[in-house]
């Protein structure tokens, strides 16, 4: 597969974490009118990263990526590029393309015309607009296709286009809002591997914009996490779904339990934390934001995913291992998902559970427990994630 041709000063290759960030948010507020939209956010995205923003709708991760681009401009604060500070500069003129969930393509120019309408639009070379048309369908598996109208395509292959169409201009911050929601999901979970295998193909700086935390745990390098207009966590996707920081991350990223509790003892030379919770349940997890300490007497909430618990018929339990929670109920619910099954438990000492077993092969998940049938379920303490606040 060609490589496409790096402006000066680019590199080969991803480097996060370098010491140049292609974008600098520092202390950025953007209101409208009474609304606030984003309240004064830091961020530095590291060049040739994969970043994407995670919100509920209204959070404002796309207003962010907008001001990004040019088409609004920040209330205070400033946004660089490359170092550069980017206010007043039209979005023609910033060194960065976007790729929309409606991608916009032109129903009377064939797919080549529309890859290379930015390269006329900047008087490039014919020879140079042909070279770089090819190597771009090259590199979105394309080849072939220069003659093809877009209405003749596939929403997956009119998405390639519309990348090609914003790559051949060598931005240096490709922005994608929601680039994905508009195909069907077999077609998307397919796409979100073709958009980071490309990403790293190029080593251009991504930076994404979605609500779906599968699609952002998937693809990106740094998730930043965003409600009501601020940063809540930032993170790789294993730092957000193992230690999140408090309850909506631990909320919006995947599934959780929740389990009001109090702190009985602060935490020991091991780091962990000992919590009441429940009518004489006693536990102990560590506090997953580093810059926190609980201490006696704090309300926390204890979380813990339905994957790292284990569900058990009463009369097949056996004897607990040491260092684990245990807890009796009756099912309430259970929802065959193929691979698993997830069951919700009625429990006396922690309320409901949802527990994800494990599908034995062939057996349909034969746990041997239905509605209304009492269970034992058991967790490590290593599964309590303590959220302060």
């Amino acid at each position: 597969m060609l490589t496409m041709s790096q402006p000066a000063g680019r590199h080969d290759g991803p480097s996060p974490g370098g010491s140049s960030p292609d974008v600098q948010i520092q202390n950025v507020t953007k209101r409208f009118g009474a609304v606030l939209a984003v309240d004064r956010m830091n961020l530095a995205i590291d060049r040739g990263a994969f970043y994407s923003f995670l919100g509920p709708s209204g959070c404002g991760k796309t207003t962010t990526l907008r001001m990004i681009a040019g088409f609004e401009q920040p209330t205070e604060g400033e946004i660089l590029l490359a170092g550069q500070p980017i206010a007043g500069v039209p979005p023609y003129r910033r060194n960065v393309n976007t790729v929309f969930q409606h991608y916009a393509l032109f129903p009377h120019m064939d797919v080549a015309q529309n890859v290379g309408y930015g390269l006329r639009q900047q008087k490039v070379s014919r020879a140079e607009q042909v070279r770089r048309v090819g190597e771009t369908l090259d590199m979105v598996r394309l080849t072939g296709y220069e003659r093809r109208r877009t209405w003749e395509m596939s929403g997956g292959q009119q998405q390639r286009v519309a990348l090609a169409r914003a790559l051949v201009n060598r931005p240096t911050v490709l922005l994608l809002d929601e680039p994905l929601g508009a195909l069907d999901l077999k077609l998307r979970k397919e796409m979100q591997l073709e958009l980071k295998a490309l990403q790293r193909e190029v080593g251009i700086t991504f930076v994404y914009v979605t609500h779906d935390q599968e699609e952002a745990l998937t693809m990106s390098d740094v998730i930043v996490v965003m409600r009501d207009g601020r940063i809540q966590q930032q993170g790789d996707p294993t730092d957000l779904y193992e230690r999140p920081v408090n309850r909506f991350v631990a909320d919006f990223i995947g599934t959780s339990n929740f389990l009001p509790a109090t702190v009985l003892e602060s935490a020991d030379a091991d780091g962990m934390t000992t919590v009441r919770t429940g009518p004489g349940l006693t536990l102990r997890g560590r506090v997953t934001d580093p810059g926190v300490n609980a201490a006696t007497g704090d309300a926390v909430t204890v979380a813990t995913r339905p994957e790292r618990l284990q569900v058990h018929a009463a009369d097949r339990a056996g004897a607990a291992q040491a260092g684990s929670s245990e807890v009796t109920g009756r099912v309430r619910q259970g929802t065959y998902l193929g691979d698993t099954t997830e069951y919700r438990i009625e429990t006396e000492q922690a309320g409901e559970l949802i527990v994800r077993h494990q599908n034995a092969a062939g057996a349909g998940g034969a746990l041997g427990a239905g509605p209304g049938d009492p269970v034992v379920v058991r967790w490590q303490e290593a599964a309590n994630l303590i959220l302060v606040g």
